[in-house]
């Protein structure tokens, strides 16, 4: 049985692949944005081995996650699944001066890839509106553009799959790969939404525990455990390592080789 953390697990899909990963016997160490959500992720999961508090808008705090996080043992998987949505109507700006959106969505998972020690398995979680993202990722910090929350949010999960595949040509000990888990009706993706909120979650807990070989692999990117295409620039190594440096140079925590 595998040892798994998951971030944003305090509700919607987090939550779902925390239990399914409990109620199959792995060890799961859930994260919630502060003490009240805490409260609520163990709640649903009471059987999880910890949960851990930190406010993934802040870089100090992600920071620290990632120290709590390796001080309570190494992972075998990590999944990467807070994420904030794209109804952001303005422009929120962290006590670090960065987009709400692009702080959680795509810098905490680069400076948490960074910093807990390297797991077997990592699993990003990104969205088919990836494939509206601008991959020239020119002024990320929307300083010069005018705001859209729809386009900062498509931007943060192309950034996602950058990442993922980044990660994975970098690291070969570790299987690093990416989902869309479907257009669903959590409290992100609303009440309207179409697919399978069942299956929405199953995807991450396959690629985080399956023995299945295409899982071992690494620069995959998933729909309902099926291969599924990506914007083309994802595959493009200059892009990647593009996206890394200016993740590098805003946070200040660089990604090991």
């Amino acid at each position: 049985m595998g040892r798994i953390i998951i971030t944003g697990s305090s509700d919607g899909l987090g939550m779902m692949a925390a239990s399914l990963l409990i109620n199959a016997g792995h060890q799961v160490v859930l994260h919630a944005r502060n003490e009240q959500r805490a409260e609520d992720a163990l709640k649903a999961n009471p059987k999880a081995e910890a949960v851990l508090t930190a406010d993934l808008s802040s870089i100090a705090e992600t920071i620290a996650l990632a120290e709590k996080a390796n001080a309570t043992g190494r992972f075998d998987a990590v999944i990467h699944n807070a994420a904030v949505g794209y109804r952001e109507s303005r422009k929120i700006i962290t006590e670090d001066g960065l987009p709400h959106v692009f702080a959680i969505n795509s810098l905490s998972p680069y400076i948490l890839t960074a910093l807990i020690e390297k797991p077997k398995r990592l699993i990003y979680t990104s969205s088919g509106l990836h494939r509206d993202g601008d991959s020239s990722l020119s002024d990320l910090l929307w300083k010069h553009k005018t705001w859209n929350g729809f386009q900062a949010y498509a931007d943060s999960k192309l950034h996602n799959v950058l990442l993922a595949f980044a990660v994975a040509a970098r690291w070969t000990g570790t299987a690093a790969n990416a989902l869309e888990p479907g257009w669903v009706a959590t409290k992100m993706g609303g009440p309207g939404a179409p697919d399978s909120l069942a299956d929405a979650p199953l995807t991450q807990a396959w690629l985080a525990t399956s023995r299945d070989p295409q899982v071992l692999q690494s620069g995959g990117y998933y729909y309902h455990k099926q291969p599924r295409e990506v914007h083309p620039d994802c595959i493009d190594q200059e892009i990647q390592e593009r996206f890394i440096e200016k993740c590098a140079e805003i946070s200040g925590v660089k990604l090991p080789s």
